[in-house]
C-alpha cells in the first residue's frame, strides 16, 4: 500500500477542525446578556442574584483582575427545535489554555441552585434532551475574571498576582452566549475519529493494525459530506465501527482511570478563589455522574470538602449524595495535599488525623491510601506516618518530573527510616491531568517499568491544578478504549479497586529505601522565608499550647481548648499545602499567610499564657517553663521550676582583631571580619572549624534558574559566589558572667546583615541571631560552616527521626541532591567527634566535601539557605527584614543534635508564681523524644502521649507518669486502639518501653 499516512493524518486534522467539530452545534440563537460587577470581594450568591444588572453584548470587554461579574442570560428555545437536544454555549472569552488558569464561572438557576461550571473545555449547559420548543431559559453566571499568569511568556514578573497591585483593566471579552442545537451523532463522530486517529499515530508503521485504522479513517472521511456534515455523520460512523469493536489483547496493559481534578488549594490564585474553584469543579463532576453510569470521580483534601460544606451547601449536598452512592470518592485522608519535606513530625501526623477524621465523620469513609500526585518529593519519615494513620498505600506522580535520574519503578514498596514499607504507585502516564489522549494511553503502556510482573497502572483523568475535572469527551474516549485492539484496556475504577488489584498481582515488589527525592523544585525549601518561619513557629506554639493546656487541665482543672486547637491546627495544616509552604504561590497568598500566622501566634500565645498562669498559681517567684523534649537548666521536659545556672563565660580581645569567648566548655574566636575562625571543644581537645577556613560566613550567589523561578535553583548557581567578608562593625554587645554577645554588622549590595553571636555559661553551643534587611533581586544568600570533619554521610532531621545523605557525589543520584531538606538540625560525625548545626526556621541546605592542600585532609561544609529573591510568581519575594536563629554545637552526638534542635525552637517561658510544676510524663532516655502531650480529641479527658526513638538505635527505657492513670493502650494517630500493638501497662507510675530505631508510639492513658 502506498505510504499515505501523512496525507490522511493532515486530512483528518483539517476536516475535524474546520468542518466536523463546528457541526456539533449546527444551529444557534443568541441569548440576551446582562451583567453586574461586585464592588470588591465575591458576594453571597443571593446578593449576586438580586443585584441590578445592566445590558452587555458579545464582544464587550469585562473583568478586572480578580473581580467577580454576575452575568444574567435569558432566552427562549425556538419552536422549530422541538424534539432536538439543546444546550447553551457560554464562552466568556476563553483561550486554548487549560481550565483553571483564566476566567471561569459557576452557573445558577434563578433560585440559586448550582447547575454546573463553564470553562475553556466545558462551555455547555444542557437545556433539554429533547426540548418541546418555546422553553424560557434564565441562568446566572458567577464569573471570576482571574488573570492569566502563565501566559505566552511564563515566569515573567507580573503585578497581577495581588489584587492590590493588579489594576482594574478588563481582561476578557465575551465571545459567545448562545442557545444551540446539540447534534449527538456529530459529537460521537468526533470522539470516534479522535480515538482512532490518535491510536493510529501511536502504532508501529510496520504493524497491520495501523494500516487498518488508516483505511477506516480514510473511508469515514470519504463518507462525510462536507456540505452536510450533520446529515452524513451517522453513516460515516459506520466505517469506524469495525475497527472500534476489535477487542484488545488479553495481555494488554490495564489502566484504571479515575476522574480527577488536582485542585491546588492556593497557587496562582488566593485561598478564597479555591473555595469557588472547588464548587465549580464538583458541580461539573456531580453533573457528569448523573448521566455517565461507569464514571467514578475522586477528590482528596478534606479542607476542600469543608470549604464547600461551609460556603456552597447546595453543592456539598450533591457531593455527599454521590459519595454515599460510591461514585464520588474521598481520597488520600489528609487535610490538604501538603508538602511532605518541611512539615514537622506532629504536623505531618495531624494532616492524616484531621483529614481521615473528616472523611470518617462526614461520609463514613476510611481512607487506606495517601494521595499526593503533585507534592515536591517525599520525606523518608512518611511511610510510618501513613501506616500509623491506618493507611497502607501511596500514589504520586511528581517524581516523573526529576530532571537527572529516571526513577526505576512505577509500582514498588517504599521503606522509611524505621523500616515501615508502603505499597506505592507512580502512574506511568506521567501526568495527573490525563485527558485520554491516545499518546497518553500509549505512553502509560510503553513507559510502565514493571512489565512482566505487573500490568495495572492508574491514570488520574481530568483537568487539574486550577480545577475543571473530567469532561464528557474524556469519558467518551475512555468508553471506546475499554477494550480496543492496539490500545491498553481503560476502565473507570476507584483508587481502592486499583490498589487491591495492583497489590494482588505484585506480591513481592521491588523496595526503595529512604526519601523519594525530587530532582527539581529544590528552591521551594527556601523561597518565601516568612511563610516558612510562620509554619515552624506555629508548629512549636501548638506543641506548647497542647502540652501546657493538658498539664493545666490535669493539675488545675483548666478548661482544655478543644475547639480552638482543632481550628488552629486546620489553619496551620492548610498553609502546608504544597504551593503555600514551599513559597511558590502569588504575592496575595503569602501576604495573607503572614497575617494568618501572626493571628495564630497571638491566639496560641494566649492559650499558653492562660495555662501557665493556672499552673504557676499565686506568688512572686519566677518559674521557667520548659516545653522542649529534654531537660534544660535543671528543669524537666514538660515541667517548670527555678533554673540552675552553672559556670561563667568570659570575653577577651583577640590578637589581630576580634574577640575570644570562653565558657570552659567551648572557646570561640571571632576575627576582625566578624567570622568564626575557631570553635574549640575544650574537653575533647578538638577544633571544629576547618584549618584556614571561617564559619558563619555569609555567601551570595546569582540565582536565575532556567524556569520555575520560585521553585527551582539550578546547579550552575554555584559557579559564581561572593564571600561577604567586608564588615561595618564588630563590637561586644553585652558581657555578663552568664552570657557574652558580639554584634557583627555588614552591608552588601542594597542590603544589610546584623548578627549577634552569643556564648552562654554551661552551654557547648554558639548561638547566632541573624537579621537581614534584604533588598536583592535574583540572588541566593547562604550561611557557610566549614568544619574539620571527615565523613561520607551526614544526618538531616526529618519527621520522627533523621535520614542520612552522602557528602560525596559518586553517582548522578548523589550529585542531584545539591540542595536538600532538614528540619531542626544537620549533624556530621566521625568516630569520636561530631558537630551539629541547628536552626529555628530554615529548611534548605547543602553539604559539600573538599580536599585541603598540604595536610590532605577533608573539609566538610554545611551551608544553611537563608534567602532568595525570585520574581515569579511574586515579583517582590522576600524583600524586607528577616530574622533567623541558628547555632553551632561542637562535640555533639546525634542525640545532642535532637536536643539542641528542640531547644532553639522552643524557648523557655518565664512566669511569676510559686512552686514547681511536675511534668505529666518524663522519658527515661535522651534518645526518646516526646513529640506531643495532649488530651484526647474525643473530649474524654484521656491523656495522649506520642513519642519516638530519635537516635536511630534501640531504646529500652520507661515513661514516668506525673498523674494517676487507670490504664494505657497503644493507638494509631487517630487515637484508636491498635489490635496488633504490644501490650503496655502502668506499673508503679511508669510504662516500660522497648523501641526500635525511629519507632513511633502513641499511648492513650485513661484517668
Amino acid at each position: 500500500m502506498h505510504d499515505d499516512r501523512a496525507l490522511v493524518e493532515a486530512r483528518l486534522k483539517r476536516v475535524l477542525d474546520e468542518r466536523i467539530r463546528p457541526a456539533v452545534y449546527p444551529a444557534s440563537v443568541p441569548l440576551t446578556v446582562e451583567a453586574w460587577t461586585a464592588p470588591g470581594e465575591p458576594v453571597p450568591v443571593e446578593e449576586g442574584l438580586a443585584a441590578t444588572h445592566g445590558p452587555v453584548a458579545v464582544g464587550d470587554a469585562w473583568g478586572a483582575p480578580w473581580a467577580t461579574t454576575w452575568f444574567k442570560v435569558t432566552g427562549e428555545v425556538p419552536a422549530q427545535w422541538a424534539g432536538r437536544t439543546v444546550e447553551a454555549v457560554l464562552d466568556l472569552g476563553f483561550d486554548e489554555r487549560m481550565p483553571g488558569f483564566q476566567c471561569e464561572a459557576l452557573v445558577y438557576t434563578p433560585a440559586g441552585e448550582p447547575v454546573k461550571a463553564v470553562n475553556p473545555r466545558n462551555q455547555w449547559v444542557r437545556v433539554g434532551d429533547p426540548v418541546a420548543g418555546g422553553e424560557r431559559v434564565e441562568w446566572h453566571l458567577e464569573a471570576a475574571s482571574n488573570p492569566v499568569l502563565l501566559g505566552d511568556e511564563p515566569f515573567r514578573p507580573t503585578d497581577l498576582g495581588d489584587k492590590e497591585t493588579a489594576g482594574d483593566a478588563p481582561q476578557y471579552r465575551l465571545e459567545r452566549m448562545d442557545l444551540a442545537v446539540f447534534d449527538r451523532d456529530v459529537w460521537e463522530l468526533v470522539a470516534d475519529l479522535e480515538v482512532v486517529g490518535e491510536l493510529m499515530e501511536q502504532l508501529p508503521v510496520e504493524g497491520g493494525r495501523r494500516w487498518e485504522l488508516l483505511r477506516a479513517v480514510s473511508r469515514c472521511l470519504d463518507a462525510v459530506d462536507l456540505q452536510d456534515v450533520n446529515g452524513t455523520a451517522a453513516a460515516a460512523r459506520s466505517y469506524l465501527a469495525g475497527v472500534l469493536s476489535a477487542p484488545a489483547d488479553a495481555s494488554a496493559h490495564r489502566i484504571s482511570a479515575i476522574g480527577h481534578a488536582h485542585i491546588d488549594s492556593a497557587w496562582l490564585w488566593p485561598l478564597r478563589e479555591t473555595v469557588r474553584k472547588v464548587a465549580r469543579t464538583t458541580s461539573n463532576m456531580t453533573n457528569l455522574l448523573e448521566t455517565e453510569d461507569d464514571f467514578v470521580y475522586t477528590m482528596s483534601q478534606a479542607q476542600q470538602y469543608a470549604w464547600i460544606k461551609e460556603h456552597r451547601p447546595e453543592v456539598y449536598a450533591k457531593v455527599k449524595k454521590a459519595v454515599a452512592e460510591g461514585r464520588f470518592v474521598p481520597a488520600g485522608g489528609m487535610w490538604v495535599e501538603s508538602d511532605t519535606n518541611m512539615p514537622g513530625s506532629e504536623a505531618m501526623a495531624r494532616q492524616f488525623v484531621h483529614g481521615k477524621r473528616f472523611f470518617l465523620d462526614e461520609f463514613g469513609v476510611e481512607n487506606e491510601e495517601a494521595w499526593l500526585p503533585d507534592t515536591f518529593g517525599f520525606a523518608a519519615g512518611l511511610p510510618q506516618i501513613i501506616k500509623a494513620a491506618g493507611s497502607k498505600w501511596l500514589l504520586t506522580q511528581k517524581i516523573s518530573w526529576s530532571q537527572i535520574n529516571k526513577f526505576p519503578h512505577h509500582t514498588f514498596a517504599w521503606e522509611g527510616i524505621d523500616g515501615t514499607r508502603i505499597f506505592t504507585h507512580f502512574p506511568p502516564v506521567d501526568t495527573y491531568n490525563c485527558s485520554m489522549l491516545g499518546r497518553e494511553i500509549a505512553h502509560a503502556a510503553s513507559n510502565f517499568k514493571d512489565k512482566g510482573v505487573a500490568k495495572h497502572s492508574l491514570a488520574p483523568t481530568g483537568w487539574g491544578d486550577g480545577g475543571g475535572g473530567t469532561t464528557r469527551e474524556m469519558i467518551a474516549k475512555a468508553k471506546r478504549m475499554r477494550s480496543l485492539e492496539g490500545s491498553a484496556h481503560v476502565t473507570w475504577e476507584t483508587p481502592r479497586a486499583f490498589f487491591e488489584k495492583a497489590e494482588a498481582e505484585y506480591a513481592e515488589p521491588p523496595v526503595w529505601v529512604g526519601e523519594l527525592y525530587l530532582e527539581l523544585h529544590r528552591a521551594t525549601l527556601t523561597s518565601q522565608a516568612r511563610t516558612k518561619q510562620g509554619n515552624r513557629r506555629s508548629e512549636h506554639l501548638l506543641r506548647e499550647a497542647e502540652l501546657w493546656a493538658a498539664t493545666a487541665a490535669v493539675r488545675a482543672g483548666f478548661p482544655y481548648p478543644y475547639e480552638e486547637l482543632d481550628r488552629i491546627w486546620k489553619t496551620v495544616l492548610l498553609h502546608q499545602f504544597h504551593d503555600i509552604l514551599p513559597g511558590s504561590s502569588i504575592a496575595w497568598v503569602h501576604r495573607e499567610a503572614e497575617k494568618t500566622y501572626a493571628a495564630v501566634a497571638a491566639e496560641l500565645t494566649g492559650i499558653i499564657d492562660a495555662a501557665q498562669r493556672a499552673l504557676a498559681g499565686e506568688g512572686t517567684g519566677e518559674l521557667v517553663f520548659n516545653a522542649a523534649a529534654h531537660d534544660r537548666s535543671g528543669i524537666a521536659a514538660g515541667g517548670a521550676g527555678a533554673p540552675v545556672v552553672t559556670g561563667t563565660v568570659t570575653v577577651a580581645d583577640r590578637t589581630g582583631g576580634g574577640h575570644v569567648l570562653d565558657n570552659g566548655l567551648l572557646r570561640v574566636e571571632i576575627d576582625a571580619r566578624g567570622l568564626v575562625v575557631s570553635a574549640y571543644d575544650i574537653a575533647a581537645g578538638r577544633e571544629t572549624v576547618a584549618p584556614g577556613a571561617a564559619a558563619n560566613l555569609l555567601q551570595i550567589h546569582p540565582d536565575f534558574p532556567n524556569m520555575w523561578d520560585a521553585w527551582d535553583v539550578d546547579e550552575f548557581y554555584r559557579n559564581v559566589v561572593t564571600d561577604l567578608t567586608d564588615v561595618d562593625a564588630v563590637t561586644v554587645l553585652s558581657a555578663t558572667p552568664h552570657e557574652v554577645s558580639v554584634e557583627v554588622v555588614r552591608s552588601f549590595g542594597a542590603s544589610r546583615a546584623t548578627q549577634v553571636l552569643t556564648l552562654t555559661a554551661g552551654e557547648k553551643r554558639l548561638d547566632i541571631a541573624t537579621e537581614v534587611d534584604w533588598h536583592e533581586t535574583e540572588k541566593f544568600l547562604k550561611a557557610a560552616f566549614p568544619v574539620d570533619i571527615h565523613a561520607d554521610r551526614y544526618a538531616a532531621e526529618t519527621q520522627f527521626g533523621h535520614l542520612y545523605r552522602p557528602t560525596h557525589t559518586n553517582t548522578s543520584w548523589e550529585a542531584a541532591k545539591f540542595e536538600a531538606c532538614n528540619h531542626r538540625f544537620v549533624h556530621l560525625e566521625e568516630p569520636g567527634f561530631g558537630v551539629a548545626l541547628v536552626n529555628d526556621s530554615t529548611y534548605g541546605h547543602d553539604v559539600t566535601r573538599t580536599v585541603r592542600g598540604s595536610d590532605a585532609g577533608t573539609t566538610t561544609t554545611v551551608r544553611l539557605s537563608l534567602l532568595r529573591a525570585p520574581r515569579f510568581p511574586d515579583p517582590l519575594t522576600d524583600q524586607g527584614v528577616h530574622r533567623f536563629r541558628y547555632a553551632l554545637a561542637p562535640g555533639a552526638t546525634v542525640v545532642d543534635a535532637v536536643r539542641e534542635g528542640y531547644r532553639i525552637n522552643v524557648p523557655e517561658r518565664r512566669v511569676t508564681g510559686s512552686g514547681a510544676v511536675a511534668p505529666l510524663c518524663t522519658a527515661g532516655s535522651d534518645a526518646v523524644a516526646v513529640s506531643a502531650v495532649k488530651l484526647a480529641d474525643d473530649g474524654s479527658g484521656d491523656v495522649v502521649v506520642r513519642l519516638y526513638e530519635a537516635g536511630g538505635g534501640r531504646a529500652r527505657t520507661s515513661l514516668a507518669l506525673g498523674f494517676e492513670a487507670a490504664s494505657v493502650v497503644a493507638t494509631d494517630l487517630l487515637e484508636r486502639p491498635l489490635a496488633d500493638a504490644p501490650a503496655y501497662a502502668v506499673e508503679e507510675g511508669e510504662v516500660a518501653l522497648s523501641l526500635r530505631p525511629f519507632e513511633l508510639v502513641t499511648l492513650r492513658f485513661s484517668r
